[in-house]
């Protein structure tokens, strides 16, 4: 079986082709398929609040795009998500009715809590007897969620990330209220506490940590990583460090909101 995801963010979108393979007590994955689109929606919308034509027109190919390879891999099914740009986009809702209409494609425009819970069924899986936070630093927004265990105990969305520009004032208004809104959802005896990194920010560091042997980063290591991906000019990331055009001048705002 054949199965399709569509991941439309702030700052690029994705899609992804996998082939399922169920056996008695386990389900696999084989990636037949993965495209990622720089198309920054979230460059229009928390500019001026809506998604340009010159936009919306792009958006259009990119999507007849997609669901011509939906068509040419045989896919039984999909499930495609808009996040923080289409869903503040005064257009937004008016755009995923013509991408089903015109395209054939029906998008879901889903909220902060419904993106954090599809992340979490990939994540507690994974999880043991710890307490966790999960970040997850998107182009519009960042997701907060509070494990005990495998248990949710608290989550949050913050329309903080690293597309959207806040005023200096706004930003730390927002990062102080995610700071206590971290500091109070756990008990004052927690100790150990484990901080859980998504987005493709995130990774790139890792990638750049060159980690062979771990999949941890402390906090001295990942400012050391911010400090050193800040000292070259976004043509350098580019050039030296081999990031997207559309990673380089995201990164580090991105790496402020982890740290």
């Amino acid at each position: 079986m054949k199965l399709a995801a569509i991941d439309i963010g702030s700052n690029a979108i994705r899609l992804q082709i996998v082939t399922v393979f169920e056996e008695a007590h386990m389900v696999s994955f084989k990636k037949l398929e993965y495209l990622r689109f720089p198309l920054r929606l979230g460059h229009d919308v928390f500019k001026k609040g809506k998604i340009t034509p010159a936009t919306e027109s792009q958006f259009k190919k990119l999507m007849q795009t997609f669901k011509l390879l939906i068509e040419l891999y045989q896919v039984k099914n999909y499930y495609a998500v808009a996040t923080s740009a289409m869903r503040e986009a005064s257009n937004g809702e008016l755009i995923r009715k013509k991408t089903k209409s015109e395209v054939g494609l029906d998008i879901n425009i889903i909220n902060g809590r419904k993106e954090a819970n599809i992340l979490n069924k990939a994540i507690i899986p994974n999880l043991e007897d710890e307490n966790y936070i999960h970040i997850d630093v998107g182009g519009g927004s960042t997701e907060l969620n509070v494990f005990r265990g495998k248990k949710l105990i608290k989550s949050q969305s913050f329309k903080i990330g690293s597309v959207r520009k806040l005023s200096e004032k706004d930003r730390k208004v927002t990062v102080d209220a995610m700071q206590k809104w971290s500091l109070k959802a756990f008990p004052k005896k927690a100790k150990n506490i484990i901080g859980i990194g998504t987005g493709g920010n995130i990774n790139k560091l890792f990638k750049i940590a060159n980690k062979t042997k771990t999949n941890v980063i402390g906090l001295a290591e990942l400012k050391a990583l911010r400090a050193y991906v800040k000292a070259y000019s976004n043509r350098d990331r580019i050039k030296i460090l081999k990031m997207n055009p559309d990673r380089a001048d995201v990164i580090v705002p991105a790496s402020d909101i982890y740290i």
